[in-house]
C-alpha cells in the first residue's frame, strides 16, 4: 500500500503562491471580506507576474507607500491625494453615484474637507479674512428628483482662495476662511457670497508629487467650489461646481470634472440692481442641486486642523 502524505505542500514555484495564499484565507467568515480579499490577491499576484518587478523596485514601492502614510496627519492627507491622482477615487465615485435618476452628479470629497464649518445664515459671506479677489454671489435651490423643494437641507461649502490655497494650507487666512454651512429655506432656496475661486496645483512636496513628476503629468485642478448637500430622507450629495476653461477641466489631475457640474459663472462689469454694493467686476452663479431619496450620511473628514 502506497503511503499518501497529508502534509500540506510547500511553495516551490511561482504557480504555487496564489492558490496557497487563497487556501490560507478560505475560512474567512465575513463573505464580503472574503470576496474582496480573494479578488485583491488574485489581481495583485497577476499584476506582479505580469510586470515582474525587481527586488529593488519592490523595495522602492514599499518605501513610497510608507511615505504616503508618514505624510498623512491632521493637516494633510496624502493617502486621499494618492487615491485621487490614480483615478481610484473617481472610479469609486462613479460606481456608487452614476446620476441615472437625474440627480446632480457627484464629485470627489478631496483631501481638504475639514468638517465643523461655521453655521451661516443665507446671504452671509464665507470670506472671513481679507481675501483679495472678485466677489462671487452663489445661489440656487435644493430640490428632489421630482422638482419639489427640499427645505432644511444643509449645504456645507468650502473652496480655495483666488491664489489657489485652502485656509488650512495658508497661515495668512483666518481659521475656517472660505468655509460655511447654509440651510435651504422653505422653497429650497439658498444663497451666499464669497470670492471667485482659482485653479491650483495639488501638493507635490510628497510621494504623490514624485510620481506626478516621473509621469510628466501636470498637477493642476480646475477652479471649483465644494458642496456637501444633505437632508433627511435624501442621499447625501458630495460634489463640486466647476468654473474654468474646457482645457483646464479636461486636464484635471484627479479626473473629477464632469460636464453636468460645470457652473455658469457670469462676470458682471456694470452695476446690477440685485447686487447694489458689489464692487466691479463681480461674478454670479446659480445652481440647483437635485437630490434622490436615500439615507443621509456624512463623510469622515480627511483632515481636522489648520497649520499654525
Amino acid at each position: 500500500m502506497d503511503y499518501v502524505s497529508t502534509t500540506p505542500k510547500l511553495i516551490t514555484t511561482e504557480a504555487d503562491v496564489t492558490p496557497t495564499v487563497l487556501a490560507a484565507m478560505a475560512d474567512t467568515e465575513n463573505p464580503r471580506l472574503k470576496e474582496i480579499m480573494t479578488a485583491l490577491v488574485e489581481h495583485l499576484h497577476q499584476f506582479i507576474l505580469k510586470t515582474r518587478p525587481t527586488e529593488e523596485e519592490f523595495e522602492y514601492a514599499l518605501r513610497w507607500i510608507v511615505e504616503i502614510g508618514q505624510r498623512t496627519n491632521e493637516f494633510h492627507n496624502e493617502v486621499v491625494l494618492a487615491a485621487d491622482v490614480l483615478g481610484a477615487s473617481t472610479l469609486i465615485d462613479l460606481i456608487n453615484n452614476d446620476g441615472m435618476q437625474g440627480e446632480t452628479m457627484s464629485a470627489l470629497l478631496g483631501p481638504f474637507y475639514r468638517g465643523g464649518a461655521p453655521v451661516c445664515g443665507n446671504g452671509d459671506c464665507i470670506a472671513r479674512s481679507e481675501t483679495p479677489g472678485a466677489s462671487l454671489f452663489f445661489s440656487g435651490r435644493v430640490v428632489g428628483i421630482d422638482g419639489a423643494p427640499v427645505a432644511g437641507a444643509v449645504l456645507d461649502v468650502w473652496q480655495a482662495s483666488p491664489v489657489g490655497l485652502y485656509e488650512n494650507q495658508d497661515e495668512t487666512q483666518e481659521d475656517c476662511n472660505l468655509r460655511g454651512k447654509f440651510t435651504s429655506e422653505a422653497d429650497g432656496r439658498y444663497h451666499f457670497s464669497s470670492v471667485k475661486p482659482a485653479g491650483y496645483p495639488v501638493p507635490t512636496d510628497g510621494p504623490v508629487g514624485v510620481l506626478l513628476r516621473a509621469q510628466n503629468r501636470e498637477s493642476m485642478r480646475p477652479a471649483h467650489v465644494h458642496f456637501i448637500v444633505s437632508a433627511p430622507g435624501h442621499k447625501t450629495l458630495v460634489t463640486q461646481i466647476f468654473s474654468d476653461a474646457p482645457e483646464a477641466l479636461a486636464a484635471d489631475v484627479v479626473f473629477g470634472a464632469k460636464q453636468q457640474i460645470v457652473g455658469n459663472f457670469v462676470m458682471h462689469t456694470e452695476p446690477h440692481p440685485d447686487y447694489p454694493d458689489a464692487s466691479l467686476p463681480f461674478y454670479t452663479c446659480k445652481y440647483d442641486f437635485k437630490l434622490v431619496p436615500g439615507t443621509s450620511t456624512l463623510p469622515v473628514p480627511p483632515i481636522s486642523g489648520k497649520k499654525s
